[in-house]
C-alpha cells in the first residue's frame, strides 16, 4: 500500500534536515560570504557564493546515528587571478581562514576545498570555482592542475528530474540516502547515487503510466523498479556520464567491489519495497515497510486542518487565499504528450549577477526580481494561467500568502519579498481543460 501519510511523517520526522539546521547552515553560509566578499585578498575577484551539492539539491539529510555528521558544499565563484597557480587557490583561501581568530580552529584542506569543521554535527566545504577560456573549473592543490565542471547544470538537470516527477524526486533521493545511512548494507557517494536515481526518471514513464509519479511512494516505486533493471543488465560497474556534460566519468570515482555490493542491495531492496507497495493489506504492508525503514516509519499522532500556522513559537491567522483550478471551472486533464516548461530568471541588481534559478538550486536573495517565461508544445490557440504561492513565517505574518490563479501572458515578473519557500505554476488551458502545467519552486534566502 502506498500510506502516504506515513510517508509523510516519516520524511518530517525521521529523514529531512530540521528547520533549525537549516536556519543554521544558511546564517553560516552568509557569514561565510561576507567574509570572503570583504577580505582584502577576495574582494576585487568576488563573484558569489553558490551553493552546490546536496545544499543545491535540497537533498541533505538529518544525521541518521548520534556520531554521524552532516555537510555542505559551497563554491567561491570568483574570477582569475592571472598570477596564481591552480594549487595557489586552495592554499591560500586555507591561509585566509587560518589567519582568522574566528575559522582558525576550524579550518582544514583538501585537494579541490577548504573544510569548516563546526561544534556538534556538521561541516562545510569551501570550492575555489572560477570560468575561464569559457568553461568552469576546480583547482587541485595537489596536481596543481584545473579540472573542468559544471555543478550548474548538474543542478539544472536535477531540477528536471523533479518536474518530471511533479517534484517528488529529491524526497525519493532523501528516503534512499536514510536507507543507505540507516542500513549500512552499501556505500554510494551521494553524487553518484543522486545521478543513478535521476537516470532512471523520464517522461516515458509517463507515458506509460500517467500516475507513475503522483505520490511520494508511487514514485519510489517506480523508480526503484527501473533501478533494479538497470543493476540487473549491469554485472560489471558501467560508465556513468557527468549529467553536466563535462565528459567525466563518476564510475571513477567508484571502484568494481563497490558496484557489486550496491547492485546486489539494490536487487534485495527494490523487491522489499515492490513487495510492501503492491500488499494490499494495511498491517502487512506497514509491517513491511518498518522492515526497511524501522520503526520510525509511522503515522503522525496528531494531525490538525486548522487554518491557523505556529510562526516563532506563537499562532497567527491568515486569510486563505490560493485558488485550484477547479474553482475557475477549469477540468485537469495532464496529457502526457504536452509539456509546459517554467524558466525563472534572476534580474540585474547592482552588485549582483544574474543568473537562471534552476542552476542554483532555485535559490535567490530577498529583494531581488524573478522574471519567469514559460515555453510550451500544445498547439495555439491555449490560454495561459499562473499561480504565485508564498509559504513561511514571513508569508503568513503578513497575511500574503496569495495562491490566485490568474490568467496572463507567457511571461510576469515577481519580486522576492518574503523569506521562505515559495513556488510559482503555469497552466496551458485549451478549451476550458489543463493539458499540462509545471512548477517553479522558488527559495528566497
Amino acid at each position: 500500500m502506498k500510506l502516504i501519510k506515513y510517508f509523510k511523517n516519516f520524511l518530517e520526522q525521521e529523514v529531512n534536515l530540521n528547520p533549525s539546521r537549516i536556519k543554521i547552515l544558511d546564517e553560516r553560509t552568509e557569514a561565510i560570504t561576507n567574509f570572503l566578499e570583504n577580505s582584502t585578498l577576495f574582494q576585487d575577484n568576488f563573484i558569489d557564493i553558490i551553493p552546490q551539492g546536496s545544499y543545491a539539491h535540497k537533498t541533505i539529510i538529518k544525521p541518521v546515528n548520534t556520531y554521524d555528521e552532516y555537510d555542505a558544499d559551497v563554491l567561491l565563484f570568483i574570477e582569475e587571478f592571472e598570477d596564481w597557480e591552480p594549487c595557489q587557490y586552495v592554499e591560500k583561501l586555507y591561509s585566509l581562514f587560518r589567519d582568522s581568530p574566528i575559522y582558525r580552529d576550524k579550518v582544514s584542506r583538501k585537494s579541490r576545498c577548504v573544510t569548516l569543521t563546526y561544534a556538534n554535527d556538521f561541516h562545510m566545504d569551501v570550492v575555489p570555482f572560477l570560468e575561464r577560456n569559457d568553461k568552469k573549473w576546480v583547482t587541485n592543490r595537489h596536481e596543481d592542475r584545473f579540472e573542468v565542471t559544471d555543478p550548474e547544470k548538474f543542478t539544472e538537470w536535477l531540477d528536471e528530474r523533479g518536474r518530471i516527477t511533479k517534484h517528488h524526486f529529491v524526497k525519493v533521493v532523501r528516503i534512499v540516502k536514510f536507507l543507505r545511512d540507516y542500513k549500512k548494507t552499501f556505500s554510494v557517494k551521494s553524487i553518484i547515487l543522486n545521478t543513478l536515481l535521476g537516470m532512471q526518471v523520464d517522461d516515458v514513464a509517463l507515458m506509460e503510466d500517467p500516475k507513475c509519479y503522483d505520490d511520494v511512494p508511487t514514485t519510489l516505486y517506480t523508480i526503484m523498479k527501473k533501478l533494479k533493471d538497470y543493476v540487473s543488465s549491469r554485472y560489471y560497474m558501467p560508465t556513468i556520464d557527468d549529467p553536466g556534460e563535462t565528459g567525466e566519468n563518476f564510475g571513477d570515482r567508484w571502484d568494481q567491489d563497490g558496484w557489486t555490493i550496491f547492485r546486489s542491495k539494490m536487487i534485495y531492496y527494490a523487491d522489499k519495497i515492490i513487495d510492501a507497495y503492491e500488499d494490499t493489506d494495511l498491517d502487512s504492508s506497514l509491517a513491511k515497510w518498518k522492515a526497511i525503514f524501522g520503526d520510525g516509519f509511522k503515522k503522525a499522532e496528531n494531525e490538525s486542518s486548522d487554518v491557523k500556522k505556529m510562526t516563532d513559537n506563537s499562532y497567527v491567522e491568515f486569510t486563505d487565499t490560493e485558488e485550484n483550478l477547479a474553482d475557475l471551472n477549469i477540468a485537469l486533464q495532464i496529457n502526457p504528450a504536452y509539456k509546459v516548461k517554467i524558466s525563472g530568471r534572476v534580474t540585474k541588481k547592482n552588485g549582483f549577477r544574474v543568473y537562471n534559478l534552476a542552476e542554483r538550486g532555485n535559490r535567490v536573495e530577498k529583494k531581488r526580481q524573478v522574471a519567469f517565461s514559460m515555453t510550451c508544445n500544445v498547439p495555439e490557440p491555449y490560454d495561459i494561467y499562473w499561480k504565485v504561492l508564498n509559504r513561511g513565517d514571513e508569508a503568513l505574518k503578513n497575511n500574503c500568502i496569495r495562491g490566485q490563479i490568474e490568467k496572463g501572458f507567457d511571461t510576469r515578473t515577481e519580486p522576492t519579498s518574503f523569506y521562505g519557500n515559495h513556488y510559482v505554476e503555469c497552466y496551458i488551458v485549451k478549451n476550458g481543460i489543463c493539458l499540462a502545467k509545471d512548477r517553479q519552486s522558488v527559495f528566497v534566502i
